[in-house]
């Protein structure tokens, strides 16, 4: 099939005369930035003007064994030629629009809307935050580098805590979706460290799995293995192994599907873990917000998490 086919007319906004020709349909990158596509049905040989279109709603080609969930952002893999949510640190992908509904990860296509950039309720870099450090003599923090939030804890045999919380939340009354891009640059030298990342209705001094409602992500001091849990103040699903392990000093993309809160679906890498399972937040009173708190007791292990993105997608539409 054609990479991108037309579900909604949108104008011609721009000509070009490709010096290589453009099969039609043809997904390319402008000099803008923006993502376009070949109109018209037929292909354009080398020399021949072709328009470009650059919004509307299209069916685009998708990567294969990643699940896209309605208002995701998108990325055009130019090496596959399909659409994914997942954008590689190397390479010359580009954005090309946000996702128009759910596609599975067996599903060959996914409808976008061009250009088009997800809304966030909640932003955790772009919105007002609070941090409150708890230490004796050391120096855990929390520092703002470029494009990334980073959490860290001192060689310093003490209790320490840090954490990064938006002041803004949702209510468990309306659907919404989690999504988040997180690196573990030091897992530490012992157990005595946790590390959760998620969604929750408050912070903690020392514990969080003292917090009433939550779902997050978690991992343990030494130990690269991603947990998941949840508790919403009546069920708790304990920490259990998706059986994904993050990489040293590298990227990992995560998401909550909480637009049904019987049944909280969680993503690694556009993939769902621990399907088995059932994390909930329907006894929840809320509000939720996003949480990405360090831990330790006493104890010299140092640590290092940073976050590139984490927000809240907040929907009337539950499916």
């Amino acid at each position: 099939m054609a990479e991108a086919t037309i579900l909604k007319d949108s104008d011609v906004v721009a000509q070009t005369t490709p010096a290589a020709g453009y099969t039609a349909g043809e997904v390319i990158q402008l000099a803008d930035g923006r993502a376009a596509f070949v109109a018209g049905l037929n292909a354009r040989t080398s020399g021949e003007a072709a328009g470009l279109k650059t919004s509307g709603q299209v069916t685009l080609a998708k990567t294969s064994g990643v699940v896209i969930l309605k208002g995701d952002r998108l990325y055009w893999d130019r090496s596959a030629g399909t659409a994914t949510p997942l954008k590689a640190l190397a390479g010359a992908d580009f954005f090309v629009g946000v996702a128009l509904a759910d596609a599975a990860s067996t599903a060959t296509t996914v409808e976008v809307d061009l250009n088009v950039r997800p809304s966030y309720t909640v932003d955790l870099l772009r919105d007002a935050a609070d941090t409150v450090l708890v230490l004796t003599s050391g120096t855990p923090a929390v520092d703002m580098g470029p494009g990334y939030a980073k959490i860290t804890f001192s060689a310093t045999a003490e209790a320490q805590k840090a954490d990064i919380m938006s002041q803004h939340s949702v209510p468990v009354t309306i659907p919404f979706i989690v999504e988040g891009r997180v690196a573990v640059y030091d897992i530490g030298d012992n157990a005595a460290l946790d590390i959760n990342i998620g969604i929750a209705n408050g912070t903690h001094a020392t514990d969080a799995d003292s917090i009433t409602e939550s779902v997050f992500l978690h991992l343990d001091g030494t130990a690269l293995s991603i947990l998941a849990e949840s508790d919403d103040g009546s069920t708790e699903v304990a920490a259990t192994d998706t059986t994904v392990d993050a990489v040293d000093n590298t990227y990992f993309d995560f998401r909550f599907d909480c637009r049904d809160l019987t049944d909280i679906k969680i993503y690694i890498n556009a993939v769902r873990v621990l399907s088995t399972s059932t994390f909930k937040l329907d006894a929840a009173t809320g509000p939720m917000k996003l949480l990405a708190h360090l831990e330790k007791t006493s104890n010299d292990t140092t640590a290092d998490v940073r976050v590139s993105h984490m927000a809240i997608r907040a929907t009337d539409l539950a499916s």
